[in-house]
């Protein structure tokens, strides 16, 4: 039977994450993804989901000395940075630069120590190209910081504080897998063929540089700098429901109850920004949306998800807009390239049919 878009078809079997959308729970390898952001760091919630167990602190300490090796460019991709016009945008500068690393090292199986290279570079990548646009000479990775700290030191150049740090590294973790999502199975039908990880996770970015999958946050952040002010949210927001408008940050595809993430993340920016008054406007507008969305919308189970924190989140610790999406990537690697490599172990070719709709000659 003709499922658009593949909606409620299974296409593969996996061990790495379970989403119940009705109870809101998300599972990484069999716990909760809540309890591993708020209590383990991004290295050993990388390794978990790789490995499927919780590395020891000496296989915390190596998963943290290859990723800091492999943070360095290469040579070749410097020298990209300085030759792509610089009104590209992140995303596509992402795609060009991963792709360049296909070389011969990458080839049929992938396996973790490539997983660890791509995790690693990505987040230099970003920051090299955020701080070029702006007119700023890159920060070279820290040797002595850990892989978030690290990410805000190179965005920045200056000492990131341990706040900042923990909000972010809280973020990344709630985002780094979350099941047979569009960027996912882009890499498992690429690396379904027998195709190498850096072809595989080329795919992924491509389909995560699309409005419909990465860019939430910043429409998030758009529609709060559109309110402005408490007293103007709700007769912004009933403007947008009675236009037909969507409330950006509120409903989600699987998430039929509270979005497990939205409520780890609130709980992470009510404690790095109890004073900011863009965190109060983002929790006032959350309420004020919800009792709207139930009026206008009964029935419909629409809660904040995690769109909407990350953008409060983000913004508390002054990432600009257009380091949302390149950040998820940053994250979400990991899901990916454990998707890829899971794929690779059991591996079958995806070969979906379609339904031909068009004219027919005449057939005898």
């Amino acid at each position: 039977m003709l499922q658009h878009g593949l909606k409620g078809v299974i296409a593969a079997e996996t061990a790495i994450s379970y989403i119940d959308g009705e109870k809101g729970h998300l599972v990484y390898r069999g716990l909760e993804a809540k309890d591993i952001a708020l209590n383990y760091s991004f290295e050993e919630a990388a390794y978990f989901i790789w490995n499927g167990s919780l590395p020891s602190q000496t296989e915390v300490e190596l998963l943290s000395e290859k990723l800091k090796k492999y943070r360095v460019l290469p040579e070749h991709m410097e020298k990209m940075l300085h030759l792509l016009p610089t009104d590209m945008e992140i995303m596509s500068v992402l795609r060009t630069l991963i792709s360049s690393l296909g070389n011969s090292h990458f080839q049929w199986k992938p396996t973790v120590e490539e997983a660890i290279q791509l995790t690693a570079i990505i987040p230099t990548i970003i920051a090299y190209w955020h701080r070029r646009k702006a007119g700023k000479s890159p920060v070279a990775p820290h040797e002595n910081y850990d892989h978030v700290a690290n990410y805000l030191y190179m965005l920045t150049g200056e000492t990131p504080s341990n706040v900042h740090v923990k909000t972010l590294e809280t973020y990344m973790i709630l985002t780094l897998e979350h099941g047979m999502n569009a960027s996912t199975f882009s890499a498992r039908v690429t690396i379904s063929t027998e195709s190498d990880m850096i072809s595989a996770i080329t795919s992924a970015i491509g389909t995560m540089k699309g409005p419909l999958h990465g860019g939430a946050p910043s429409d998030v952040t758009k529609m709060l700098n559109g309110i402005g002010r408490k007293e103007n949210a709700e007769s912004w927001l009933r403007e947008k429901l009675e236009n037909g408008e969507r409330l950006m940050g509120f409903g989600h595809r699987v998430y039929k109850t509270k979005d497990p993430r939205a409520l780890a993340l609130k709980e992470k920016a009510l404690e790095v920004g109890q004073d900011d008054p863009w965190l109060a406007l983002a929790l006032y507008v959350e309420e004020t949306a919800i009792q709207l969305l139930e009026e206008y919308k009964p029935g419909r189970k629409l809660y904040t998800n995690v769109e909407f924190f990350a953008a409060a989140v983000m913004r508390s610790i002054h990432l600009e807009d257009d380091l949302f999406t390149p950040t998820f990537t940053a994250s979400r690697i990991v899901g990916w390239t454990a998707h890829v490599l899971e794929q690779a172990e059991r591996n079958v070719i995806f070969r979906p049919e379609s339904q031909y709709i068009g004219q027919l000659p005449t057939l005898s």
